[in-house]
């Protein structure tokens, strides 16, 4: 069978939980190239990596490297993706097979129709420990059973596209020629916000696919966690402020989604500080506000009209209680950390 899609699995100290991820692609590994990525881990990944590799040579590779952090982990595979798709699943996550199964299903049908589609979106669960309910991020203002473009990306505040939900044709990747920076979080949101200005054509899949194995207190989107890396945050959020200012047209569908992608994740790193509750934190709050007005000045006034940016900058100290409770019941209701 012809390998449809590519699916890279990067790997830190994982043994805990690689095998239920990399089982749940075995399933369908016939139409996979599985790509798993050993970021230097210290415990078994690298000798479990291994194994799958010795058991399914035609189907799993591995690669070793020193630590790199995330990034560095898909800068490396990328050079050895050899499908006309991509997707990234994290060594704690897992895919839903019957979901996979249709997922190729679409693939090969597009290949034998001579059709190709930039990027390919899914759903994807908060499979949050200990949790009873499972929330769902479902895209259900988008188009069905049809390609599409910005014109017609018409999301919620609430669904940004994170990279559980995206499938990228990997020749958009090669266009944007992306480098991620190494040693460093939350630059999952680049390696989605910067190719974006290669996608022109859009499929909306309503298929629960992709299982996002969330709550534990060691994660990187843990709130706590956050704020101890919240340079790290801080970092990633300017680079894409500035990567907006220098590559995007405002006045285009596209450019009105990356300026609303870039408002939740100047929300997000707004509200972490206002939550950290501290001199220290709020004055980096008002750094990377003040940063976005002197690189982007319209861009910063049109943040500053919108609810959003008017809630994380109530002032004072019951401005921001107002904007702490808000974020809890959206954490409540939504469970994403």
């Amino acid at each position: 069978m012809k390998k449809l899609l590519t699916i890279v699995v990067p790997a830190f100290n994982s043994e805990d939980y690689l095998e239920r991820c990399v089982n749940s692609l075995l399933i369908e590994k016939a139409r996979l190239q599985i790509i798993l990525v050993d970021d230097g881990s210290k415990d078994r990944t690298p000798e479990i990596m291994d194994q799958y590799a010795r058991q399914f040579p035609s189907h799993v590779q591995t690669i070793h490297q020193k630590n790199k952090g995330h990034g560095g982990v898909i800068n490396a595979a990328l050079k050895y993706v050899n499908c006309k798709y991509l997707k990234i699943v994290d060594s704690d996550d897992w895919l839903d097979f019957v979901a996979l199964k249709k997922l190729l299903d679409l693939l090969e049908r597009f290949d034998k129709e001579n059709e190709t589609v930039d990027m390919l979106i899914c759903n994807y669960m908060y499979d949050k420990v200990n949790a009873v309910h499972k929330k769902i991020m479902r895209f259900t203002t988008l188009p069905q059973n049809c390609f599409f473009g910005w014109d017609q990306v018409k999301l919620p505040i609430d669904q940004y596209l994170m990279i559980h939900a995206i499938i990228y044709r990997t020749e958009v990747l090669i266009k944007a020629n992306l480098k991620l920076p190494e040693h460093i979080f939350y630059e999952d949101n680049l390696y989605v916000f910067e190719p974006l200005i290669y996608v022109n054509k859009i499929y909306y899949f309503d298929i629960n696919l992709y299982h996002y194995y969330i709550g534990r207190s060691d994660q990187s989107v843990n709130e706590n966690v956050m704020l101890k890396r919240i340079d790290q945050q801080l970092t990633i959020n300017k680079m894409m402020i500035i990567f907006y200012k220098n590559n995007i047209n405002e006045n285009t569908d596209l450019g009105r989604y990356m300026r609303d992608y870039l408002k939740i994740i100047t929300t997000i790193s707004s509200i972490i500080l206002i939550r950290g509750n501290s001199n220290y934190y709020l004055n980096l709050k008002d750094e990377l506000w003040q940063y976005l007005k002197v690189n982007d000045p319209l861009l910063y006034k049109n943040f500053k009209n919108t609810l959003l940016g008017k809630g994380v900058n109530l002032p004072g100290k019951l401005g921001r209680g107002i904007a702490s409770w808000v974020y809890s019941l959206l954490h409540k209701l939504y469970g994403f950390n």
